[in-house]
């Protein structure tokens, strides 16, 4: 799914004058526009100044924004503008002493701009305006941030709306009002999803009083004039049907709309999972099969080593030693035993941190191909959601 740079330059209007935001200038490829406090509080992410404005109450500056939707058209219009001024703007002669026809900064003939600083430092040069007064210039299409950013605020601030129909003139001036049937409208986003993916909105009404059911509901309320107020002269029925039961019967009437359509889609998908994992599962099956050194027990180990002691020199005790005059031989004989132990510790650790890592590294593999299956089935296992994106009271005549 995808919008044209029309469709989204349409979507942001519509967007913008409904939070009555202010049109400065407007082409097909732009607009710039000075944001409500409204929707200046939903895009420009600045809470700490409103909180400001709101506790003293002092007059609220809201930002500008010149929203470009085609930037090629946007570019080749500021050259063509650039163009068109330059020519019919009078060549600036050079003056014999090389000041090209300047003088203290602006050219010959116009009056220097006074600032409060060239008073006293002479004429400085334009520095960029910040501050509120500033237009901010951004890239607006399908995919960009601050495009997703609108989409997110208006998802927000109207996810739900009660909107009522819009009267004749000459029924304000009717001796009987006019009757409201009152509407639940619910637009429901259905996603049908596999390995690949599609989209239908399904815009469906009912009836509070008789408990009607319409679909195209958004062609229904489309050729009518709504509006948040209450018009004059106008009476509003009392719903015979709760809003839980409303959207239980909307809910079961999609359901049964989709029970009716096609699912072969699902099943190719299905097939295609299938085979997808027995792939996975051949792959992972012959890696797993290779065969790993098993960990000794510490009963093992133990009896290994009491092996080593019996094999060596019984330790001669440190009494005895000190009681020979020349203990020189016994300390060599010591040194050779544990000489020649040394090697056997470490060939049996190496051999035991080997079966030991081996251990670790299937483990991960399990791990590994568990996590690679479970991915596998999210994306390929065919799936259908069901999401409510918004929804509203509407009263109709």
């Amino acid at each position: 799914m995808t919008m044209s740079p029309h469709e989204v330059q349409a979507y942001v209007l519509t967007y913008l004058e409904a939070l009555d935001c202010q049109i400065m200038e407007r082409s097909p490829a732009h607009v710039t526009v000075k944001l409500s406090p409204e929707a200046d509080k939903a895009l420009t992410n600045r809470p700490y100044y409103w909180g400001f404005v709101e506790r003293t109450g002092a007059p609220a500056e809201t930002m500008s924004f010149t929203f470009i939707f085609d930037p090629d058209s946007y570019q080749q219009a500021i050259e063509a503008a650039e163009a068109k001024v330059a020519q019919a703007s009078p060549p600036v002669i050079p003056n014999p002493d090389g000041s090209n026809g300047i003088i203290n900064g602006s050219p010959q003939g116009e009056p220097p701009k006074e600032t409060i600083l060239g008073r006293y430092f002479g004429i400085t040069p334009s520095l960029p305006q910040l501050g509120p007064g500033r237009i901010l210039r951004e890239v607006v299409v399908y995919g960009s941030r601050r495009l997703q950013q609108i989409f997110g605020a208006a998802r927000e601030g109207g996810a739900f709306v009660n909107l009522f129909e819009q009267a004749a003139k000459r029924q304000l001036r009717a001796t009987a009002p006019a009757i409201y049937e009152p509407w639940l409208g619910v637009c429901f986003k259905v996603e049908f999803a596999c390995d690949l993916k599609r989209e239908e909105l399904h815009f469906l009404g009912i009836s509070l009083r008789s408990g009607e059911i319409i679909e195209k509901f958004g062609t229904k309320l489309n050729r009518r004039d709504l509006s948040p107020r209450l018009a004059e002269n106008m009476h509003v029925q009392t719903a015979k049907v709760s809003l839980f039961d409303a959207g239980a019967a909307l809910e079961s009437h999609l359901t049964n709309r989709l029970l009716e359509l096609d699912y072969s889609w699902a099943e190719k998908a299905q097939e295609r999972l299938d085979l997808e994992l027995d792939v996975l599962d051949t792959y992972y099956e012959a890696v797993l099969r290779e065969d790993t050194p098993e960990v000794e027990s510490p009963g093992n180990i133990t009896s290994d080593t009491e092996n080593v002691h019996s094999t060596r020199t019984p330790p001669v005790p440190l009494k005895k030693v000190l009681d020979i005059t020349n203990a020189k031989p016994i300390g060599a004989d010591v040194e050779l035993a544990a000489e020649a132990a040394v090697p056997i510790d470490s060939e049996t650790d190496a051999e035991e941190e080997k079966a030991k890592q081996a251990v670790i590294d299937r483990e991960a593999m399990k791990l590994q191909y568990e996590t690679r299956r479970t991915e596998m089935i999210w994306q390929y296992e065919p799936k259908v959601k069901v999401t409510a994106i918004s929804s509203g009271m509407f009263h109709l005549r």
